[in-house]
């Protein structure tokens, strides 16, 4: 409970602190109303089980993560992962795979797993984002238009589909979500209605018309979901056999991972707007309790949500106790309203799910990285949309992250030099080792950068001699951070053929941890001074004594 902890160290428990966290929880519990229930439907189960998910997830993440203004539910980014769950396993696998992807949360926070999961490269995560907001737009067509559901197959056939049915679209359906889109996205500029949030004043006004002029062929909830219950579902646990935990792995792990994500991405959006920092991985913990709760009681995968977030910020929530109003409010609403919201038209969840999919794909960055990013990072961007809509975001993710894994390391080796320094260069060595002019025997060379595996062929290139070789190498280490255990091996090779041609390699200036693995492969040897030297002045002395000595 770091986040309770350090609203509490912070003074906010105070009363003063109080009315302004009741207010922007309860704000924030009318906005997340309908995007509990939108998201629930386009991810292929009941609208109440949104609800379920906004309630249980909130109180949970709200007392256990690592945020002290995150608000968390379900969001738009998972409703392509449990759809496709769905489809394949049931609610009653999705169910299951929530919880084994909690579970997976709570051990990734606990291994403070939390940092690396933030240098997921920015291309990858707008490339995937932007790729989930199409499908989330293509998706909801069926109940926007009032088109007959597409068959089964891929995403792409899908759409196709939808394209050949739109001659069989519904005209009250299709002119009520449009009105409804109208009134999300430009409802609040209407004199007297600022405050009222879009999503919310789409979905009452929709629901008003509805049932005043009784619109027929028009689907509400209720018509296709049947009566949402007035109550939280009992405690149940989801089928465990070992087989089906084995099927659901991936699934599980991808709802994880894109939950890590998209947690520490709000949490850092909530960081820079209110001034807060949070504990990355007490946040995965958080979000690993409420995925864990959340099946029992019927909900789905949970994480936190930015708009929800960026809402509660905005009007004035300062601690753990919004997010927990919040909760309430959705409780209340269940516990009073639940008959109402069964006259929802499912076009007006499906006109505030446009306006979801339209700033989840953050068009105006797509574009801008298009424009201005480097073209190995459009590249990945743009194979990584391409994939997360014409395969899977699993797929979409992996190849995203495995070719920027190697463009970065294609970058690291190109910045990775080999660099031989001439007279004018050591003129304080030189001096420091006595000596007015190197040797014409004497090269030396240094590595400047990290030697790992992408950059060992630049010390084989730096030492293939076009010249009469030199009788000492002094290799300089003091610009090479680390070594990998290829760079390590390779830079033995290099040393044993050099000597065997009869040159004396001295390598010299290395760190601590360097100095340790050259010591660990026996680089350098305890027993043998001549192995290593503190700095390059010591190995030309070393050198010039043993030129005396001959």
């Amino acid at each position: 409970m770091i986040a309770v902890v350090e609203a509490w160290r912070a003074g906010l428990f105070r009363r003063a602190h109080w009315m302004p966290n009741i207010v922007a929880g309860v704000i924030v519990g009318v906005v997340a109303l309908p995007l509990a229930m939108a998201f629930a439907i386009a991810s292929g189960v009941k609208p109440e089980q949104g609800l379920y998910t906004a309630i249980i997830a909130g109180v949970a993440v709200s007392l256990f993560g690592g945020s002290r203004v995150q608000v968390a539910g379900p969001t738009g980014a998972f409703i392509v992962i449990l759809a496709g769950v769905v489809a394949q396993f049931g609610v009653s696998g999705l169910l299951l795979a929530t919880l084994m992807a909690g579970v997976m949360l709570v051990v990734m926070g606990l291994a403070r797993l939390g940092a690396v999961i933030r240098f997921i490269p920015d291309p990858v995560i707008v490339g995937f984002t932007a790729g989930i907001a199409v499908i989330i737009w293509i998706g909801q067509w069926q109940y926007f238009f009032g088109l007959p559901a597409p068959g089964e197959g891929p995403f792409y056939l899908k759409t196709w589909q939808l394209l050949q049915s739109f001659g069989q679209l519904h005209p009250a359906t299709a002119l009520l979500a449009l009105g409804s889109l109208a009134l999300a996205v430009a409802g609040p500029r209407i004199p007297g209605l600022s405050r009222v949030p879009g999503p919310l004043l789409a979905m009452i006004a929709a629901t008003a018309v509805v049932t005043v002029f009784d619109l027929r062929g028009v689907a509400t909830i209720e018509s296709t979901f049947g009566e949402i219950p007035r109550a939280l579902p009992k405690l149940e646990l989801p089928d465990m056999g070992f087989d089906r935990m084995l099927l659901l792995l991936p699934s599980a792990f991808t709802i994880a991972m894109l939950g890590a994500i998209e947690s520490l991405l709000s949490a850092v959006v909530a960081d820079g707007m209110a001034g807060t920092k949070h504990d990355s991985n007490q946040e995965l913990i958080g979000q690993g309790v409420a995925n864990i709760i959340s099946p029992l009681f019927g909900g789905i995968a949970a994480t936190g949500a930015i708009a929800r977030t960026a809402t509660n910020i905005r009007n004035g929530g300062t601690m753990p106790l919004a997010g927990v109003v919040h909760a309430i409010t959705l409780l209340l609403i269940l516990l009073v309203l639940a008959p109402y919201a069964g006259k929802v038209p499912l076009c007006a969840l499906a006109a505030i799910l446009f306006v979801v999919a339209w700033n989840m794909s953050e068009a105006r960055r797509f574009l801008r990285l298009v424009r201005k990013a480097p073209r190995a990072d459009v590249a990945i961007l743009l194979i990584t949309f391409a994939l997360t809509i014409l395969t899977d975001l699993v797929v979409a993710v992996n190849i995203g992250v495995i070719l920027a894994m190697f463009q970065f390391m294609r970058r690291m080796s190109a910045s990775v030099e080999v660099v031989e320094h001439g007279q004018a260069s050591l003129a304080q060595e030189l001096a420091e080792a006595g000596l007015e002019a190197l040797p014409e025997d004497v090269a030396v060379y240094a590595i400047e950068g990290p030697f790992f595996f992408g950059s060992v062929d630049s010390l084989e290139r730096a030492l293939s001699w076009t010249r009469e070789p030199p009788r000492y190498v002094v290799l300089r280490l003091e610009r090479v951070p680390f070594m990998d255990a290829t760079g390590l091996k390779r830079l033995e090779s290099t040393l044993d053929n050099l000597r065997r041609r009869g040159i004396a390699v001295l390598p010299s200036g290395a760190n601590l941890g360097v100095l340790r693995k050259l010591m660990r492969v026996g680089i350098v040897r305890r027993d043998d001074p001549a192995s290593y030297f503190k700095d390059l002045s010591a190995a030309l002395q070393y050198i010039e004594s043993q030129r005396a000595g001959s």
